[in-house]
């Protein structure tokens, strides 16, 4: 049976030993007194809530999915009281700023909520998973009236939030978006931000724009001024909510709800803003400067979808295949054998162990690095984890969605047959996970993100901290084996180092090739970012294993070790074919068919 345990013991570690995370949020003055008892805490209680409240929810909630009947939304049974009790526990407020009634937490521990809500019910948790996106605009980009009146409800819970961004001739080019925002009591020259709008179109594709577990939705939707410049330039943000101050119900109106493959608890909805009354956001024109804010929120969310599909694959794969007996593994004197044993099924067992484990590390640092950004007393430590922020946010994005689906995929292999149908859940898996590839800026756009605007607008100076992170951690683990009495450490060191230099040489080929050929870049941009994303879980895998080498008489630490070792040796290589694609700068991409 289909069922979800959550990983504390994991989370733990990675959080506790590999990061040391309660060390350095002492260092942050906001989560001083955040120690690893809290943490413990907070962790446990989010697994409880994912595995006994959601978990159940899951199949039920995919075979009954949405309706829309007149406007209204209906999600399927028990999720509206699975959100009652999530508000009630104040799991929304978790990592909001405690003047607005959060409870001032830091990231690691909302993303670690976040995997499990995910792991548990990909398509409950779509609904609240906007929110602090949202609350984080809204904080940086919203006036005083605003925040006053919106803020404190949707860190409580109380109302939930939607991005509305997409329209059926603008997908990833937002500069095609035709929403128009008519300025109230002013001249479109001389509105200011959080002056009254009349909103006007058509959105597609709004996760959670109806539903019937809040009592108001706050919109935030991306609209064009009167004579706005062309182009993502001339882009506003409002604020358009369901329920207006007063109590009266705006002009939005959800024309439908999307018949998907996936997601199917999830209401993707059309909605229609006919004159609807909303504030701008931010400045006039700069929507999506203030948008982005939220769309990076939504991204590092995004890659913990994936990891959270993946972990309950992998959870799931063992279990079965320790249960499933099968034929006589090679090397066995009797059968059958559990189908755990045969090497074909634990080759793709230990994938999923170890993809499991690397993107878990990576996404609990970049989490922490995104705290540091905000909060370390050093203005140049600051900057130094803003910038790894910004170049990781592409790479969580895509790399661990990518990764994530396929695993998933090959998931479904371990139970045969069995696999196709309804009964086991991995069928469910396997659709529900697809979507995390496309949503939020496809992987496309997430591979050109990381080339052109992350190395190479800045001369590749974040690409040469990243890489500065995975020295300081191969020089650590070569001094690790006389201490830990591990010499696998050092032939693990040494593959990543491999790489880690092909890397470094295909960056620089990279950034000056590109003058001469400057469709190069275009062509290879997904290639380098699995490579780039494949190196990084080098690190992460190197680092797990250098934490639990000296521990493997535990039986635990052991498969830990033993997990990061078949990341180095197994996984990591496929970093260098897809270096190999970086490089073939004269390999010619036919132009498109005609005929």
């Amino acid at each position: 049976m289909w069922s979800y345990a959550p990983p504390l013991r994991e989370l733990r570690f990675v959080l506790e030993d590999v990061l040391e995370a309660p060390a350095r949020w002492a260092s942050l003055p906001p989560y001083a007194e955040v120690d690893a008892a809290t943490a413990r805490q907070v962790l446990e209680e989010a697994g409880r809530f994912a595995a006994e409240v959601l978990a159940p929810l899951n199949a039920a909630g995919d075979r009954e999915g949405c309706t829309w009947d007149g406007g209204e939304v209906r999600t399927p049974a028990g999720f509206r009281q699975a959100y009652r009790a999530y508000v009630e526990a104040g799991w929304p407020s978790l990592a909001c700023h405690p003047d607005w009634g959060g409870q001032g937490l830091p990231m690691g521990l909302y993303l670690a909520l976040n995997e499990m809500l995910h792991s548990a019910n990909h398509a409950w948790a779509m609904y609240p998973g906007l929110a602090h996106g949202a609350y984080e605009c809204l904080l940086a980009h919203g006036t005083p009236e605003l925040q006053q009146r919106y803020l404190p409800r949707i860190v409580s819970g109380e109302w939930l939030a939607t991005m509305c961004l997409t329209e059926a001739q603008a997908g990833s080019d937002l500069g095609l978006v035709r929403t128009r925002a008519e300025p109230v009591g002013a001249r479109a020259d001389a509105i200011e931000s959080g002056g009254e709008v009349k909103v006007s179109g058509s959105k597609i594709f709004i996760s959670g724009g109806e539903h019937d577990l809040a009592d108001n939705l706050v919109h935030l939707v991306l609209v064009r001024l009167p004579e706005a410049p062309p182009g993502s330039r001339g882009l506003s943000l409002a604020l358009v909510p369901k329920i207006l101050p007063d109590g009266r119900r705006n002009a939005v109106h959800c024309d439908g709800i999307e018949h998907k493959m996936g997601l199917r608890g999830s209401a993707t909805c059309v909605l229609r803003f006919d004159g609807a009354t909303g504030w701008l956001v931010g400045e006039p024109h700069r929507g999506l400067a203030a948008m982005f804010l939220m769309m990076n929120a939504a991204r590092l969310l995004v890659g913990v979808q994936g990891l959270g599909h993946l972990e309950m694959a992998r959870q799931n794969a063992w279990r079965y295949a320790l249960e499933r007996h099968q034929s006589r593994a090679p090397g066995s004197r009797e059968g059958p054998s559990a189908i755990a044993e045969h090497p074909a099924v634990r080759r793709t067992l230990w994938r999923l162990e170890s993809l499991a484990q690397g993107q878990r590390l990576l996404a609990m640092a970049t989490a922490l690095w995104l705290d540091e950004a905000e909060h370390h007393v050093e203005p140049a430590l600051r900057g130094r984890a803003r910038r790894l922020v910004e170049l990781l946010t592409p790479v969580v994005k895509a790399f661990f969605t990518d990764t994530a689906h396929q695993a998933v995929d090959a998931a479904l292999q371990v139970w045969g047959g069995h696999g196709y149908l309804r009964d086991h859940g991995i069928e469910q898996a396997v659709r529900d996970s697809r979507i995390t590839m496309i949503y939020e800026g496809s992987n496309e756009i997430q591979a050109i993100d990381l080339l052109q605007r992350k190395l190479f607008e800045d001369g590749c100076h974040r690409f040469a901290e990243a890489m500065g992170v995975i020295d300081a951690e191969l020089q650590a683990a070569r001094a690790e084996p006389v201490r830990t009495g591990c010499p696998e450490l050092e032939d693990l060191a040494a593959a990543l180092q491999a790489q880690v230099d092909a890397l470094r040489e295909a960056t620089a080929r990279l950034y000056v090739g590109r003058q001469d050929d400057p469709t190069w870049a275009y062509r290879v941009a997904d290639d380098y970012l699995q490579a780039f994303g494949w190196v990084l879980m080098g690190w992460a895998w190197l680092r797990t294993a250098r934490f639990a080498a000296p521990r493997r008489a535990d039986a635990w630490y052991a498969t830990q070790f033993d997990a990061a070792r078949y990341g180095l040796e197994w996984l990591l290589p496929e970093a260098g074919w897809r270096l190999q694609q970086v490089g073939r700068r004269q390999a010619v991409l036919p132009a498109s068919r005609s005929g």
